[in-house]
């Protein structure tokens, strides 16, 4: 696969909406009314300070703006994994979560819930491995023998560290309370979120810390202006990654402009999509496409350098999940 090159806002939605829907007229959002929307939609997102939680929020103002809701919210949760069960149990209408996360939960299946169905890709997320940077780490192997932050038990960061560490070869183990790091080629793991996370590296309670966002990452480019950070570069690892669990994954850059001072690095990256239940009614997954096509430039957090797919014909492609068939459906009709 092509190797995906980071570009600026103004340049994704150039390339993502003008060049890709050159001659296609598309129709304005079809007419809600309050007897057929539904009354109150949520949308769950992420952690506070990161970029899914602000594009959760940015799509909720959306939904209520151009009357797809009576009132729409973004739900701070600790990321992928929790936003796939709070989408599961009626908690939340939309979530946002990775694309290996998603896979891995539809793979799994449940007899006693319904399944789930993507809306549509909408963002390429970054998996950055931060360290301070007078730590002396300089590649993931350095990494052997220190205590690293592998993000809270409901998020796809920690699904996917655990792949990263083992695609480095090296071995890994849990941290409870009253245990102390291992040494050799192991790595101890702590289960902590973006936020708790930055304040150990910043106290150097943990070496590094294993985040999957957006860039530039608000929290992260904070913690760097106080105390000093690097990332180290993951893509030599993607040939073992993509061999054990799939094509998720891409070789991906964050450019020197994403923090400031911080060369740029190439990382691992994988698409993050925006799920809905399998029995979430067609008329609201319809506007929803309309509001992420017609509505793109609405949906691009201030902050963003990373790629975004908010394009018929990039929203379509969602790895290792079918398209709600009420999205494909608006996907055909806006598209042809």
């Amino acid at each position: 696969m092509s190797d995906l090159y980071v570009f600026s806002r103004r340049t994704a939605l150039k390339a993502g909406l003008a060049a890709g829907l050159t001659g296609l007229l598309l129709p304005t959002l079809s007419g809600c009314t309050p007897e057929d929307r539904p009354d109150t939609v949520t949308v769950a997102g992420g952690e506070p300070g990161g970029f899914y939680l602000e594009f959760a929020g940015l799509l909720a103002a959306s939904l209520q703006r151009y009357g797809a809701a009576g009132q729409a919210t973004a739900l701070a949760t600790g990321g992928s994994l929790d936003n796939i069960e709070f989408l599961l149990s009626g908690k939340a209408t939309f979530a946002i979560a990775l694309s290996d996360a998603a896979a891995q939960r539809s793979a799994a299946g449940d007899t006693n819930a319904v399944g789930i169905s993507a809306v549509g890709k909408v963002y390429e997320n970054y998996i950055h491995c931060v360290v301070r940077r007078d730590s002396g780490i300089r590649d993931i192997a350095g990494l052997a023998g220190r205590t690293v932050a592998v993000g809270e038990p409901g998020s796809g960061t920690s699904l996917t560290t655990p792949r990263l560490i083992e695609a480095a070869g090296l071995g890994f183990t849990a941290l409870g309370a009253g245990a102390t790091a291992t040494s050799g080629g192991t790595v101890s793991v702590l289960n902590l979120g973006l936020n708790e996370g930055l304040a150990a590296l910043r106290n150097k309670s943990v070496d590094a810390l294993f985040w999957s966002g957006g860039v530039p990452t608000a929290a992260i480019a904070a913690a760097h202006r106080d105390a000093g950070l690097a990332l180290l570069d993951l893509s030599p690892l993607l040939p073992a990654l993509r061999a054990k669990h799939g094509l998720f994954y891409d070789r991906v850059l964050i450019p020197e402009s994403a923090y400031p001072g911080i060369p740029a690095v190439w990382t691992v990256g994988l698409a993050n999509l925006l799920l809905c239940r399998s029995d979430t009614d067609a008329r609201t997954v319809k506007k929803t496409v309309e509001i992420l096509v017609n509505h793109a430039q609405e949906l691009v957090p201030r902050s963003s350098l990373g790629v975004q797919f908010l394009s018929p014909e990039s929203l379509i492609n969602t790895p290792g999940l079918p398209l709600h068939p009420a999205a494909a459906a608006a996907y055909r009709e806006l598209h042809g």
